[in-house]
């Protein structure tokens, strides 16, 4: 089993690879979307999880829900034409790039991870065509992403880009303050660009009950699964998208952000505690020349 993280730790936990003796992230996750890229250990650190909120299957599932709709509507409606997923894990149904290519057959979408293993897994299965790319990298690199020479081979810095941060900050640790790692990626999109970000949800005062189902889902991941996945209040997760405008309608639930349809049964508990918001960087009001 995963050995605990503690939000006071000086250091990132190191991306598992190949190591079969230690849960991982994105083996984990893939194995609550039923995949196959998992190992023993990934699935004793899941269903330890699923002792103590049985409906965190449906909460992985919502988020893969989600990150499509919002990639339609950027490759869409909103016109977006080049992505970064980070943190993209491994590969599994409906991906980035099947989406966006299905609305703009030449858009270019970069994933990245800093996971050895799901690099390999990605390059082998993601790269079907001359705008899909895989490649190994950090969130927390110094500068960003946006600079390292991989991404910007493939993506020009200075058009909009859709940046896709789905799943990941609530495995950054507190010591590196994610709203600030966020606000550096920010900082250097162009303008038109948007930020997409789904992560798990401390209730707090707004919820007592669900509260308090936060944080027991908090400690099993962080002390019985994968070591991380913490559970952040609504204020902390909108200091992700300072200096941006959200997208109605905002930072939600997962479930409410443009819905496919009606709901077709009550939400379980577990859906509920994570949100997903989608920032816009606005362009530059044009300068008004008033007459003399």
């Amino acid at each position: 089993m995963s050995a605990p993280a503690t939000r006071s730790e000086a250091g990132f936990r190191a991306p598992v690879g190949v190591d079969t003796d230690r849960a991982s992230v994105a083996r984990v996750y893939d194995y609550s979307l039923d995949g196959k890229d998992n190992y023993p250990v990934d699935r004793a650190a899941f269903e330890a999880i699923l002792a103590v909120a049985p409906g965190q299957r449906e909460v992985s599932r919502l988020n893969r829900r989600w990150l499509n709709r919002v990639v339609r509507y950027l490759s869409g409606s909103a016109g977006i034409d080049q992505f970064l997923d980070v943190g993209a894990g491994l590969p599994t149904v409906c991906n980035t790039h099947q989406v966006a290519q299905q609305e703009n057959r030449d858009a270019q979408v970069v994933y990245v991870d800093n996971d050895p293993l799901c690099c390999a897994h990605g390059r082998a299965l993601l790269e079907q065509n001359a705008n899909t790319h895989y490649l190994c990298g950090d969130l927390l690199e110094d500068g960003t992403l946006l600079e390292t020479q991989g991404v910007t081979r493939y993506l020009d810095p200075g058009r909009p880009i859709g940046l896709i941060v789905c799943g990941v900050l609530h495995h950054v640790d507190d010591c590196f303050d994610p709203g600030a790692v966020v606000r550096g990626y920010t900082d250097r999109l162009a303008d038109g660009s948007f930020v997409a970000i789904t992560s798990f949800w401390d209730p707090g005062d707004e919820d007592p009950g669900l509260h308090v189902l936060a944080k027991r889902v908090e400690r099993a991941f962080t002390e019985m699964g994968v070591g991380s996945g913490w559970y952040r209040t609504r204020e902390q997760q909108l200091e992700y998208f300072g200096g941006l405008e959200l997208v109605e309608p905002g930072l939600v639930g997962l479930a409410d952000w443009w819905p496919a349809g009606p709901p077709t049964r009550p939400r379980r508990p577990e859906e509920r505690l994570m949100l997903g918001g989608v920032g816009h960087k606005p362009l530059p009001s044009p300068s008004r020349i008033h007459p003399v």
